[in-house]
């Protein structure tokens, strides 16, 4: 394993554990060169399907250009990267049962909107809006559905309409 600092590879590993999850193993490592300790994480290697984009491109599909894609709509809200971590383990087993050779990203970006849409309404707009391409008046028509779901909110005329608890 190659260290982060320096670029070398000899390092021995301090200790290892099971993730939360039980779907990796974490290893704490220390470069014997510059003595920095680093994180890796092992997970089995799985047999993931192609994506294929809007326009019939296919990409290989990336846990990590997922989990960035989530992490920047639940940016300064109050969702554990555990939790997306959890959703995506869960999305990526479901995949793999399913055995798909190939899947339209539409499918996953659905998944990902669904699981926002029950965690935070934030998260959800914003994922929504760059992945749909939304126009002003999606935003007005997703914004009224919230609304319309949390009734326990009502406007606040003295702060322009915002919503007050």
């Amino acid at each position: 394993m190659k260290c982060p600092f320096c670029g070398k590879l000899d390092n021995k590993v301090l200790d290892s554990r099971l993730s939360r999850e039980n779907a990796a193993i974490r290893r704490r490592r220390v470069c014997i060169a510059c003595n920095n300790r680093f994180t890796t994480y092992e997970r089995v290697e799985e047999q993931t399907p192609m994506l294929i984009k809007n326009d019939g491109r296919r990409e290989v599909y990336s846990r990590e250009k997922l989990k960035k894609g989530i992490m920047a709509a639940a940016q300064k809200r109050p969702i554990a990267v555990s939790t997306i971590d959890a959703f995506i383990d869960d999305l990526e087993r479901k995949l793999q049962e399913a055995n798909y050779k190939e899947i339209p990203t539409r499918e996953i970006g659905e998944r990902v909107v669904d699981f926002l849409r029950k965690l935070d309404p934030v998260a959800y707009i914003r994922f929504a809006s760059v992945y749909r391409n939304y126009t002003l008046e999606d935003y007005e028509r997703e914004l009224k559905g919230l609304y319309m779901l949390t009734p326990h909110h009502s406007l606040d005329p003295r702060t322009h309409g915002t919503l007050k608890q």
